[in-house]
């Protein structure tokens, strides 16, 4: 079910309001905002928004929450309607879109009137959200791919150390599969398997952002060594046809020796995984330390009629205090600098092995691949992915999944 709550000037009213279109903010005092599968924290919400509304009095601000796949196309019937909400926190590179099709408001004069603001954030999470030299989203919460590894197999495999190449992921993988064991399994949605391939210099397009660039030999060789492992059982096929629950559910049952996937998967893991402790589960990058992002950040509706209020909602909740509770109290990170150092310096004492993974995603941040800035990201990605899964899964010979995937993203970029 949907959630809707609303706050009004300093009174700390919520509930479910069982109005089925979304309701846009009419005064100078309301505001909306529509966040992404993130009802359960509805308590923090009302905290928050009071205490903004104690330094805004008078405002009234509308909050409605939609789960991930329903998000995004709420949001375009909305902008179509020209009833979008004010604030609307968005995942991945899916804000790209709606940034160049001018939909979202661009906030760099903004943090240009305030640099301070902008200091509070890691740089290298806050830039990914740059479009055409614009500031269009604030992060919110950010997370980036790493490398979990299953120590009780890697010992049983001769392995003293996590793999420093991408010929060791191979070589590694093959090492540990055994039976009904095998060696590595990948996240491959939304680009999450890409450190696979920039860890061997392959680039998708050219600098001109427009020509494709990885038909090359030395991604048909990439693909080559995939396909031959995941052939002979060193990599699991679940790498290539699972999505989230699929792979990392086979990683908590202690019959794969890696997985490459982002920070969350460490919680999902250890709930499913009665095996998972500090003896038995390392974290650490990936070879050449490239991650793949999957962020939340806010973005602004170029609709709104109350953009300096909304800028005022934002740096409120990912400022250094609320940042900070909501770090606390979920486990993770948000690109705020003095949030993240709170949770990690928690999580040091607490829980140690949590600690390491979300080490990580302050790490190396300078090294992530795979956010390219594409307005038809989606449509990329669904020309270039099939093409790849057919190389891996052993259907085509890499050269002709290259050549096919090289055609198919050619259109894409023609057509945009």
């Amino acid at each position: 079910m949907d959630r809707r709550t609303v706050i009004k000037g300093g009174l700390a009213m919520a509930g479910v309001l069982a109005a089925p279109a979304y309701l846009r903010a009419q005064s100078n005092k309301k505001i909306s905002m529509l966040t992404w599968n993130i009802a359960d924290q509805e308590a923090f919400f009302k905290e928050q928004f009071a205490d903004f509304i104690k330094d805004n009095p008078g405002v009234e601000i509308e909050w409605l929450d939609k789960k991930g796949p329903e998000l995004p196309a709420f949001y375009q019937t909305q902008l179509v309607a020209g009833t979008a909400p004010d604030i609307v926190d968005l995942q991945g590179m899916i804000w790209v879109e709606w940034a160049a099709n001018g939909a979202l408001l661009d906030m760099s004069p903004m943090l240009e009137k305030e640099p301070a603001v902008a200091k509070l954030y890691n740089p290298d999470y806050l830039s990914g959200f740059v479009y055409d030299k614009k500031q269009f989203a604030i992060p919110f919460y950010v997370a980036k791919t790493l490398l979990y590894y299953n120590k009780t197999m890697f010992k049983e495999a001769g392995l003293s150390a996590p793999p420093r190449s991408f010929d060791e992921i191979i070589k590694f993988s093959e090492a540990m599969a055994k039976g009904e064991k095998t060696g590595f399994l990948t996240l491959n949605f939304d680009w999450l398997y890409w450190p696979l391939m920039r860890m061997n210099g392959v680039e998708l397009l050219k600098p001109d952002m427009r020509t494709p660039a990885f038909n090359t030999p030395e991604t048909a060789a990439v693909l080559e060594k995939l396909a031959k492992a995941t052939s002979s059982g060193g990599i699991n096929k679940i790498a290539w046809t699972g999505r989230w629950v699929e792979p990392n559910g086979a990683f908590a049952a202690g019959n794969v020796g890696m997985l490459q996937a982002h920070s969350a998967s460490y919680f999902f893991v250890k709930g499913q995984g009665p095996w998972v402790n500090p003896d038995t589960l390392g974290a650490t990058q990936a070879p050449g330390n490239w991650s793949t992002p999957t962020n939340h950040a806010f973005v602004i509706s170029k609709s709104s009629k109350n953009p300096e209020l909304a800028w005022s909602l934002i740096k409120h909740m990912t400022g250094n205090k609320w940042a900070t509770r909501f770090a606390l109290s979920r486990r993770i990170l948000t690109g705020n600098i003095e949030a993240d150092n709170s949770v990690l310096a928690k999580m040091k004492t607490e829980d140690p092995l949590a600690h390491a993974v979300l080490q990580t995603q302050i790490e190396h941040t300078d090294k992530m691949t795979g956010n390219w800035p594409l307005p038809n990201d989606a449509q990329v990605k669904d020309a270039f992915w099939p093409e790849i899964q057919n190389a891996v899964l052993g259907r085509k010979d890499p050269k002709t999944a290259l050549a096919d995937a090289e055609r198919a993203v050619t259109r894409v970029m023609r057509r945009s």
